[in-house]
C-alpha cells in the first residue's frame, strides 16, 4: 500500500534521496527511484519538491548543514583558542572536510558540485554562514579590524583553491597541504599587520 503523502515528511524524502544518490549517482538517480525506495508514487514526491533540481538542492542543503556547517560551528564555538590560530583552525577544518568528502563520499560530493553550479542562492547562503562565523572569530579574538566581515570574506576567497569543488582535481596533488600552509602564512602576516596598525591607531 502506498504511504500517504500527509504522513511522508520532507526529511524522509531527503534521507531516501541521499541513500539513492549513493547507490546510483547523481546522473542516474531519478525521482521515480526515490519514490520506489519510499513505496510511494513519484507524484507524491512532487507534492513536496517541484522538480529533481529542487530535490537535489534540498539534499545538498541538508548535507552541507550536517557535514560542513555542523563541524565548523563546533570549531567556531571553541573558546580554548583565539585570534589567528582560531582562524587557521577554522579554515583548515573547512579544507579538510571538503577534501575528505571529495575523496571518500564521491556521489554526494558530485551532487554538491553540480548544485554549486546551478543553485546560486543556496551556495550564497552557505558562504554567508561561513563568513559570519569567521567574522565572529575575528571579533572574539580581539583582532583589530574596521570591517571584520570584509576580512572574513577575503580569507574565505583567498583560500578557495583548497575548499571550492571546482578545484577538487588539484587536491590529489601531494604538495597541496604545503601550498595551503604557504598561503596561510602570507595571510596571517597580513592579518597581524592589520591588527598592529589598528592597535597603533588606538594608542
Amino acid at each position: 500500500m502506498e504511504k500517504s503523502s500527509d504522513v511522508l515528511t520532507k526529511e524522509e524524502i531527503l534521507i531516501a534521496t541521499e541513500d539513492t544518490l549513493r547507490r546510483f549517482g547523481v546522473a542516474k538517480t531519478s525521482v521515480t527511484d526515490v519514490a520506489k525506495v519510499l513505496g510511494v508514487s513519484h507524484g507524491t514526491i512532487y507534492r513536496h519538491f517541484k522538480s529533481k533540481a529542487e530535490l537535489l538542492e534540498g539534499v545538498t542543503e541538508k548535507w552541507l548543514n550536517e557535514k560542513i556547517i555542523g563541524p565548523l560551528t563546533e570549531v567556531c564555538q571553541n573558546s580554548s583558542i583565539l585570534g589567528t590560530p582560531h582562524l587557521k583552525r577554522y579554515i583548515r577544518t573547512l579544507v579538510e572536510l571538503k577534501q575528505y568528502y571529495a575523496r571518500d563520499d564521491e556521489e554526494m560530493f558530485e551532487m554538491y558540485t553540480r548544485v554549486t553550479e546551478q543553485a546560486a542562492d543556496l551556495i550564497d547562503q552557505h558562504i554567508a554562514h561561513i563568513v559570519d562565523q569567521l567574522a565572529d572569530i575575528i571579533a572574539r579574538g580581539d583582532i583589530i579590524s574596521d570591517q571584520p566581515a570584509q576580512l572574513a570574506r577575503t580569507l574565505f576567497y583567498a583560500t578557495s583553491r583548497f575548499h571550492h569543488p571546482a578545484h577538487a582535481y588539484e587536491w590529489k596533488n601531494p604538495v597541496i597541504n604545503q601550498e595551503f600552509s604557504d598561503v596561510w602564512m602570507l595571510l596571517e602576516k597580513g592579518i597581524i599587520k592589520i591588527d598592529m596598525e589598528g592597535r597603533t591607531k588606538h594608542i
